[in-house]
């Protein structure tokens, strides 16, 4: 059936609605709406918001399937109310050629689960010496506008630099993984009291921030679009603070794990919680909280990166780093951000449709809940609570963090331009 009545549904979180959608759009929205023929959806005052646009997800596939799949990660992007990904580059072969995004692309249309939008390596093989083909693979079917080498950070001035001249000729952007390398070496958690404790070696936040400041300086000095990964410490929000009140055109993104842990938590040595940028402190967890919530901070970026079994449930140092996110993220905002009162629901769909969505000038997504819309949409009951249980994930991978931990809220449907992905919280 093309219809579908939304009954009662609180639109970014505000008074019950009903919201019809015909075929792929949205074609009314209002009170009282008549059914017709179309299919009913008790919302029962359940948050509708746009569907959810991550900016930061690890498919793995090509090269990598032991750990996730385009098919794979598209449901479990489905399942948390995501209706459109960008796989990120680092993939086996990389994606650095207009050949191998395409590859991703086409993977994406054959799933159906959500619009896999592909990033494009900055650099050949991320190995950071030279250009990779930054406008064939905008030119290519996949038509790439987002470019990173995330993994690995671009520590080369004057290729960053480059990088940075190259995509403003197509509004494209740089995502950077800010770490500078000579300053991580053998690094194993952040670096503060609990790694001297534990002895382990150390990331230290400057060698976040040293980056960062860098990259906004060069981004200014082109005049092109920079946007920051997986943001993790007090110092790097202030960075960041300090170049949008210069109106240099920064971004930035956080991710959920960041939002919620800290680095108490590898005093367990439980892998699971090996994760690039590391944990920070108590500290850092609040101020980006309140760079997220006065939008310092642009969205939130689930960084999910899948991995087998076997690469986590090793010893620590050892073990590969890395959290799967996409079907928490939703829950763990709500709680470190609604529930706190940080952000209402319509902030929540600022940070985790609009803005993202625009930041990676994706058409069709992060728009408005009204009528003539594309009818991609997210239905989360928020009154829900319950313990994450990795044996139901969609994903491949099980390295969550969250398991046995009570959340709040739980995506009940997904529309991907109107035709449901998920019904009552399970893939259709």
């Amino acid at each position: 059936m093309s219809k579908i009545l939304i009954r009662g549904a609180k639109v970014l979180g505000g008074e019950p609605q009903d919201v019809l959608i015909d075929g792929e759009t949205i074609a009314e929205v209002g009170t009282g709406l008549s059914a017709g023929d179309a299919r009913v959806i008790e919302a029962d005052g359940k948050i509708l918001l746009p569907g959810l646009v991550d900016l930061h997800t690890h498919l793995r596939e090509p090269g990598r399937e032991d750990s996730e799949t385009v098919l794979t990660g598209t449901k479990a992007a489905a399942v948390g109310g995501f209706t459109a990904v960008h796989a990120m580059a680092n993939t086996f072969p990389v994606a650095d050629s207009a050949g191998v995004v395409e590859q991703v692309w086409r993977l994406g249309k054959e799933s159906g689960y959500c619009d896999v939008q592909p990033v494009g390596a900055v650099t050949v093989g991320l190995e950071g010496k030279k250009l990779a083909e930054l406008g064939a693979m905008h030119d290519s079917a996949a038509g790439v506008r987002v470019f990173s080498d995330d993994g690995k950070c671009v520590d080369d001035a004057v290729i960053m630099r480059r990088a940075l001249e190259y995509v403003k000729a197509f509004d494209g952007v740089v995502a950077q993984h800010a770490q500078e390398p000579r300053l991580t070496e053998g690094a194993q958690m952040n670096e503060g009291i609990v790694s001297a404790e534990l002895g382990l070696g150390g990331w230290p936040a400057v060698a976040e921030e040293s980056i960062i400041a860098r990259d906004v300086l060069l981004a200014a000095h082109v005049g092109s679009r920079v946007h920051i990964c997986h943001l993790s410490t007090a110092g790097s929000v202030e960075i960041v603070r300090w170049a949008k009140s210069k109106g240099w055109n920064v971004t930035a993104e956080v991710t959920p794990h960041h939002l919620l842990l800290t680095d108490e938590l590898v005093r367990s040595y439980n892998p699971v919680y090996k994760v690039n940028p590391p944990l920070r402190t108590e500290a850092d967890v609040l101020a980006l909280r309140e760079a997220l919530a006065d939008g310092t901070i642009d969205c939130v970026a689930t960084d999910h990166a899948p991995h087998p079994h076997e690469d986590k449930d090793c010893e620590w140092g050892a073990a590969a780093m890395g959290m799967v996110g996409l079907e928490t993220a939703l829950s763990v905002v709500q709680h470190t951000m609604v529930d706190s009162g940080l952000l209402d629901w319509a902030g929540v769909a600022d940070r985790m449709s609009f803005r993202p969505a625009h930041i990676g000038r994706l058409e069709g997504h992060g728009r408005p809940v009204s009528a003539g819309e594309p009818a991609n949409l997210t239905l989360l009951d928020s009154a829900y609570r319950g313990e994450v249980d990795p044996a139901g994930f969609a994903s491949r991978s099980r390295n969550t963090p969250y398991e046995g931990r009570e959340l709040p809220g739980r995506v009940t449907h997904t529309f991907l331009r109107g035709r449901a992905t998920v019904v009552d919280g399970k893939l259709a």
